[in-house]
């Protein structure tokens, strides 16, 4: 594209360049990158120990390219916490999807104690948590996620106990939400303090109390 500048007397041209193209896959695909590099970084020297030149080093670009990502370690943690939302989302979504979401919630047990015992798993978690102890913008942002996957959740909760001819006022539920929320929550400072633990006799009387909870 060529553009005239009038101010000489003999018209002169001069080249202007094309505005580069974002491709979004490729976007999507760095952004990836930085993001999966972002994890491995905060798990292994916390939030605060890896800088962003660590973090550029671990995801192979310099470290001025991944400012055309995320603008800050704090946009990198808000990427993960609603990667988290969308994760917990798309779980529930297919609790709804069960004629039955209670017992589909008491026969997913097992596997979400598994989960929530997993360093890998609950470690970046961990990192968010501390995080939001200290830093007001990034608390914001995981109490505004935490209270729409508690709208979704109150929602099938509330179907489930209607499908049995439960109470389902609101309180009832709340407190029932709240509890299963804090007991899976829990699994991960138990699983920091006590690594060994005996995850199979830990199932039946965990699953036990999520029944009773559900149905009663």
């Amino acid at each position: 594209m060529c553009t005239v500048v009038p101010y000489f007397k003999t018209p002169v041209t001069m080249t202007v360049p094309e505005k580069r193209r974002i491709d979004p896959e490729r976007a999507a695909y760095r952004r990836r990158q930085v993001l999966e590099a972002a994890a491995a970084c905060f798990k292994r020297s916390g939030f605060h120990g890896a800088s962003m030149s660590e973090i550029s080093k671990a995801a192979g670009m310099s470290a001025g390219h991944i400012y055309n990502y995320f603008d800050s370690k704090d946009e990198i943690i808000i990427a993960f916490v609603e990667e988290d939302m969308e994760r917990v989302s798309t779980m529930i979504r297919g609790l709804g999807a069960c004629d039955d979401p209670l017992q589909a919630l008491v026969d997913e047990v097992p596997e979400h104690i598994r989960q929530n015992l997993d360093p890998d798993y609950w470690m970046l978690p961990r990192e968010i948590f501390a995080e939001s102890t200290r830093n007001p913008r990034i608390a914001m942002v995981a109490q505004d996620a935490d209270q729409r996957a508690r709208t979704e959740f109150r929602g099938i909760l509330r179907k489930g106990r209607t499908v049995h001819g439960l109470p389902a006022d609101d309180r009832t539920i709340d407190g029932i939400m709240e509890t299963l929320i804090c007991m899976f929550q829990g699994l991960q400072l138990r699983a920091l303090h006590n690594p060994g633990l005996d995850v199979a006799g830990l199932l039946p009387p965990f699953q036990a109390v999520c029944r009773t909870l559900l149905f009663n």
